[in-house]
């Protein structure tokens, strides 16, 4: 006798809908309750789940390496949008998980949004780097690549990691020390197009690499600067972990008597550490082709309150290691 074939509908059946046909087989009780539990429970799991990924979520799992996406608003498609992720960190790791791939869930959360993650134009010069970017939809940061993106209609939207270079400079564990108060070419970008303003805070960005000691007025500092001045990005000296895929890797031998233990815990992988990116409300601006400056300076202020109250409201939940308060230093 031939197989009945299934139907759509039949291939696409809820947990309701399966926990309802399931108790009518009466007889085999004690298997249906089994399976009730199952069906809950893999319905409970896959809540989690979703709302690790979106939403004001209770995110507490630990050192676990995990790239999550705090929603604070609804942003509708009907416009563009220019995103400032803070801080940038040593690579700006969440920012490109959260706004260049779809690992945490991007487009279900914002449904319609097309986000363009922005880089220096000069790494667009290297090869294979350069088809990397491009393989992940990342664009240059010039303004013409702005106003490109921002003008091809509603829910175009870029992503600026707003510190760049010299922030990268400050990234430490524990620490959260802001460039910003004279970058004020994305907020004039914004608003000539009239496009909202995000802002967007990554919790953790700092914490997933080590850095040497660069205070100004170092030696080390001053070179970092003249190498920026030159090619306009700099190499912070950093360091993650091991090649082994292990924090810390041991070996113990015996050598004359004496136990020697190697402890090698250096790399460019970056340690397991927790990254919460949470995407603030939208600031609202009205449209000027050439905006004066005390039009700059009142959205720059309305900015930076969004960026603090994200900082205040999340940072016992997500900063617990912290060593001092987010500094805005220029």
């Amino acid at each position: 006798m031939e197989p009945p074939k299934l139907t759509k509908s039949s291939r696409s059946l809820s947990a309701s809908s399966l926990r309802d046909r399931l108790s009518s087989l009466t007889p085999l009780k004690p298997i249906t309750d089994s399976l009730h539990a199952n069906i809950d429970a893999r319905a409970q799991e896959e809540k989690v789940a979703n709302a690790g990924r979106c939403g004001l979520v209770d995110v507490n799992s630990g050192d676990d390496g995990v790239v999550y996406l705090s929603v604070e608003a609804d942003l509708p498609a009907d416009r563009p949008y220019v995103f400032g992720y803070h801080p940038h960190g040593i690579i700006g790791m969440g920012a490109i998980t959260a706004f260049a791939t779809e690992a945490t869930g991007f487009s279900a959360d914002f449904p319609g949004i097309k986000p363009h993650l922005l880089t220096l134009t000069s790494n667009f010069k290297m090869p294979i780097y350069r088809e990397i970017l491009l393989a992940l939809g990342i664009c240059s940061v010039s303004k013409k690549s702005c106003s490109n993106i921002l003008k091809s209609g509603p829910g175009s939207a870029i992503t600026i990691v707003v510190g760049g270079a010299a922030e990268s400079l400050s990234a430490r564990p524990g620490t959260v020390d802001l460039t910003l108060r004279k970058r004020l070419g994305f907020i004039k970008v914004a608003i000539q197009h009239g496009a909202d303003l995000v802002p967007v805070f990554s919790f953790g960005e700092n914490d997933i690499y080590e850095q040497m000691p660069n205070e100004k007025g170092t030696t080390v500092y001053e070179m970092q600067k003249k190498f920026q001045a030159v090619f306009g990005w700099t190499l912070p000296l950093f360091h993650g972990r091991g090649l082994l895929n292990c924090t810390y890797s041991t070996f113990e031998k015996q050598m004359n008597g004496f136990e020697q233990i190697l402890t090698d815990n250096l790399g460019l992988l970056p340690y397991r550490r927790q990254i919460v990116v949470v995407v603030g409300k939208p600031i609202r601006v009205t449209q000027s082709d050439k905006p004066q400056m005390e039009d700059v300076m009142r959205v720059q202020k309305l900015y930076i309150d969004e960026l603090t109250r994200i900082w205040h409201t999340y940072k016992d939940q997500f900063a617990k290691a912290r060593t001092r308060e987010l500094n805005i230093i220029e």
